[in-house]
């Protein structure tokens, strides 16, 4: 048994907690729920962009999105910046990656000595924002909402299905040399959307139980300005979608959560079967949420709960009792905490972290915890750079050419009422637009990403003529240690280290 733990890391894509039951959601988990009894559940974790490619930026890098150039959808990661993958594979780690992660630009590694499946979306700079033009390049989400419902089969099964079964294979792969720690980052695209699902996972649920939003189509009147942006955004400004449209968006999403669980179990599965869940660290999260029609907006986008509140379940290896951990966490957290586990010093760190070491929290010891969360957005419904501070019970939302939006979660769970024109509150308002200023130099970065857009759009364009390399990964697959070859059967001996008997049976051994 290694001395150090395995580590495996599963990522939903576009996961909001609170459409899970386990935080009294609507949404079926009942493999998680069971892993929830002997783990830590952190009731207020947050992503740190809620947008795919930034939000997965940061949480590698264990620094906040603006700092690394990580402003949208088609932003290149340096490959200067160290991710953990990188301080894993320096302490030991074998480093992989299962599924998506979103990397823009040539370097698609980013320290994973392995990925084990191509990437699902784009890694180019097709997504790429346009602040003068205030263009998008896609669809609007209304599209895959009015088609949500049932499906046989679709591209997000087919990758999410390979991510499966390639994680499964490589569990026992690693099963050969157990002693050698490992990192295994599973990243999965259900329940992203489009708002599809296969008819088990559809039928798990009655559609007349599937629960309308919480707080239903605001009036416009009642939205602020980046609300309206994004209904814009998602082609719902001029009319909403049918009740039934809803309905059943809704339905499919809730069926693509329990999916989500299945593929959770059955690599967890894999792992017990081939005897090292003992010695392994599990984590659970997602890169952001899903409004979910709340408020009459989908998809992510924005600061409200649904979009940037997501699911954090952590377990440690021998972890026999679990608990609810109510202090503030986010996404920027996880990397020092992996770098704990792996017994990597402070002093080895090259870069300044944002986040903090979960390990003391997951040990029982949180009488320090800061109790904050920070989040940054500059994608295509902002028009400029938007920041979030969530501290305590309250959360502060601020851009410079929008009113500032406060908002006492306790109380106003579903933040409906704007503690910022209270005079009430004007101290509470006051300290955080201070530590705003105090942390983001607005005006300097507004400028930054604007001259960023313009640099990308001359590359982007610049590289759709002529010959074309594409930057997508595509794997490469060895099968030389797999399968026989030769006359040694050399696989074929190795693998009887990894053979494991069937629930009531037992295989017999070489003695």
């Amino acid at each position: 048994m290694p001395s150090l733990p395995h580590i495996v890391i599963f990522q939903a894509d576009q996961l909001a907690a609170p459409a899970m039951r386990l935080y009294g959601g609507f949404g079926q988990t009942p493999f998680i729920d069971s892993l929830a009894e002997t783990s830590v559940v952190f009731d207020n974790a947050y992503c740190n962009y809620p947008l795919c490619a930034p939000s997965r930026f940061s949480m590698m890098t264990g620094q906040l999105p603006f700092a690394i150039g990580a402003y949208d959808n088609a932003a290149e990661l340096p490959s200067t910046v160290p991710t953990f993958a990188h301080y894993l594979r320096r302490a030991g780690y074998r480093t992989c990656l299962s599924g998506k992660m979103h990397f823009i630009g040539a370097d698609q590694l980013h320290g994973f000595e392995e990925r084990l499946t191509t990437e699902i979306y784009p890694s180019g700079f097709s997504w790429l924002p346009n602040w003068e033009s205030r263009q998008q390049n896609f669809e609007p989400i209304r599209i895959t909402i009015e088609r949500g419902g049932v499906c046989a089969w679709n591209m997000q099964l087919a990758f999410d299905e390979d991510v499966a079964f390639q994680t499964v294979r490589k569990i026992y792969e690693y099963a050969r040399e157990p002693e050698q720690p490992f990192c295994l980052v599973v990243s999965l695209s259900h329940p992203h959307h489009p708002f599809l699902i296969t008819p088990e996972y559809w039928e798990r649920y009655a559609s007349d139980a599937v629960p309308a939003p919480t707080v239903g189509r605001l009036p416009d009147a009642q939205l602020d300005p980046h609300s309206l942006r994004c209904r814009q955004l998602i082609g719902l400004d001029k009319s909403d979608v049918t009740d039934e449209q809803r309905r059943d968006a809704r339905h499919a999403y809730f069926g693509a959560i329990s999916y989500f669980d299945d593929k959770v179990a059955q690599v967890m599965n894999a792992l017990e079967v081939a005897g090292m869940s003992d010695n392994t660290a599990v984590f659970v999260l997602a890169d952001h949420g899903e409004m979910l029609g709340e408020r009459g907006l989908w998809a992510k986008d924005s600061f409200f709960e649904w979009s940037v509140r997501i699911p954090f379940v952590a377990r440690l290896p021998g972890q026999q009792s679990g608990s609810r951990f109510a202090g503030n966490v986010s996404l920027l957290d996880l990397m020092p905490t992996l770098l704990d586990l792996a017994g990597v010093a402070s002093a080895d760190v090259a870069s300044a972290l944002h986040g903090h070491s979960l390990l003391n929290v997951l040990q029982g010891e949180s009488e320090c915890w800061p109790d904050q969360a920070m989040a940054e957005y500059a994608a295509e419904a902002a028009h400029q750079p938007m920041v979030m501070l969530r501290r305590g019970r309250y959360k502060y939302i601020h851009a410079e050419n929008d009113p500032p939006l406060l908002f006492d979660l306790q109380r106003d769970p579903d933040e409906l009422t704007n503690l910022a024109v209270d005079k009430q509150f004007v101290d509470v308002l006051d300290s955080f637009s201070e530590e705003v200023k105090s942390r983001w130099d607005l005006p300097a970065l507004d400028h930054s990403i604007r001259a960023s857009q313009r640099q990308r759009a001359v590359v982007g364009e610049a590289l759709k003529l002529g010959r074309q390399e594409s930057w997508d990964y595509q794997p490469q697959p060895d099968y030389g240690d797999l399968y026989v070859r030769g006359t040694s059967g050399g696989a074929e001996i190795a693998d009887r280290r990894v053979r494991v008997a069937a629930k009531g049976y037992t295989l017999p051994t070489d003695d």
